[in-house]
């Protein structure tokens, strides 16, 4: 990850939520030129909830096709906020080729998912 970006994630999880917003807006504002980093963010932050999250999110306000296989392999995180956040992502990329894998988050045992990959589908299809 670029320093830039390795620095705007670790802010994202400071306790103050005016530097986690302005850490978020910096990373927005660059969002596509920072697709690779957001990549690389979700897997170096594994076991940080909040983290992943963002980058899930900002894939998807990204525009970028590229980010269509990693936010499937989103659909399979262990946090139902994050699996959910996917679903929302794919449906913000129209990611019609995504379908399949939604369909498959329509059986998920947290009723968010479920919302959230019938919308997804519903947009999509």
């Amino acid at each position: 990850m670029r320093p830039r970006y390795a620095d705007l994630f670790r802010r994202m999880g400071d306790p103050d939520p005016v530097e986690r917003d302005a850490a978020f807006d910096a990373v927005l504002f660059d969002r596509g030129e920072a697709l690779p980093d957001l990549i690389s963010a979700y897997k170096v932050f594994s076991k940080d909830t909040l983290r992943r999250f963002y980058a899930v999110q900002l894939m998807g306000f990204s525009g970028a096709k590229t980010a269509i296989p990693p936010l499937i392999e989103a659909l399979e995180d262990p946090q139902p906020l994050i699996r959910a956040e996917a679903c929302r992502s794919l449906e913000d990329l129209r990611a019609r080729t995504a379908v399949p894998q939604l369909r498959g988050r329509l059986e998920d045992l947290e009723a968010e998912v479920r919302i959230a990959a019938r919308e997804a589908i519903a947009c999509l299809t």
